[in-house]
């Protein structure tokens, strides 16, 4: 069926660079949606903007008697839009390409109703006066943002490397999938910490968790042992017996889960400051991007260069 897509790629066509400068805004600006959210909850700024899509009732962006807080939420809404040019971009790029790339494209789509989802939910969000199981979906959507722009960041790398592939290896396959795991355990589990913790997001009387703060941390605590012990242990296998790219993929995630453990214990001995918990929430997106690139690339090996019709294709029988 003809598109307009298919009718642009007819007539012309984008170069690799732009797809590849295009994933990686694209990640940058999901891994910034998260940074800045955490900052409109340590701000106490979640409710900066009395309403939603407008900031209030009778403008669509912040009055000065609304000060600081009204900026700081405002300021986040504007990178979602920022956010939803660059996926537009990255999709005309991936449908663009001289060789068809129908994973990127698929990749862009995701990233593109995600967003989309996001900014509904934080609309939900500010409609219910911050409710903390809203503030908890928000922030996993903004994670699911971040992993499906990994993907894609990923998908794009793939294309033009030229290693060759990596033999199927079942523990690390395992490992893989046990990281990734524990990880989305984690995540899902920092969300109820933040839901019982003492920054609600607002100035005001927030409802919060009817959980105890102590037990969540030490649940969340556990998990993160969890993911270092599983993180340690892939980057030991894959120092004996894997090649080179599943061992950077494995030495990156290590480092960065381990600078992860380390803010975390900062954050408790210094009392939650705000400064820390923003650089905390921004090493879960990156032991995140870390989970899922090393699942990635324990998957087995296909040629992302070769299109899917191509690769189902029979082999001609020998003469």
């Amino acid at each position: 069926m003809l598109t307009p897509f298919s009718w642009l790629a007819a007539r012309m066509s984008v170069e690799r660079r732009s797809l590849r400068l295009a994933a990686l805004a694209a990640l940058i600006a999901s891994i910034l949606i998260v940074a800045t959210g955490a900052t409109v909850r340590v701000t106490g700024s979640g409710l900066g903007c009395e309403t939603w899509p407008y900031c209030t009732s009778d403008t669509l962006t912040p009055t000065r008697e609304m000060g600081l807080h009204g900026a700081i939420e405002f300021g986040n809404r504007l990178l979602t839009v920022v956010l939803c040019v660059i996926v537009g971009w990255l999709i005309i790029a991936a449908r663009l390409q001289r060789t068809p790339t129908p994973s990127v494209t698929r990749w862009a789509w995701a990233q593109f109703w995600v967003v989309m989802l996001n900014a509904v939910i934080g609309g939900i969000t500010v409609w219910t006066e911050l409710n903390p199981y809203v503030v908890a979906g928000h922030f996993i959507a903004a994670m699911l943002l971040v992993g499906s722009a990994t993907v894609a960041w990923h998908r794009v790398a793939e294309l033009d490397r030229d290693d060759p592939p990596e033999l199927r290896q079942p523990t690390l396959r395992t490992l893989g999938t046990s990281l990734f795991t524990a990880t989305a355990i984690l995540i899902v589990l920092g969300t109820l910490v933040t839901g019982t913790g003492p920054h609600a997001g607002d100035s005001s009387d927030v409802p919060r968790m009817p959980f105890d703060w102590v037990t969540v941390s030490r649940l969340h605590a556990a998990a993160a042992m969890v993911v270092t012990a599983l993180a340690a242990w892939a980057w030991i296998v894959t120092r004996r017996h894997a090649r080179s790219l599943r061992r950077r993929h494995a030495r990156a995630l290590l480092l960065v889960v381990l600078f992860q453990g380390g803010i975390g214990v900062v954050q408790v001995v210094l009392g939650l400051p705000e400064a820390v918990i923003v650089l905390h929430l921004l090493g879960s997106a990156l032991v995140w991007i870390g989970a899922i690139r090393f699942l990635l690339v324990t998957r087995q090996p296909t040629d992302p260069r070769t299109p899917p019709e191509a690769s189902r294709r029979k082999a001609p029988c020998p003469r």
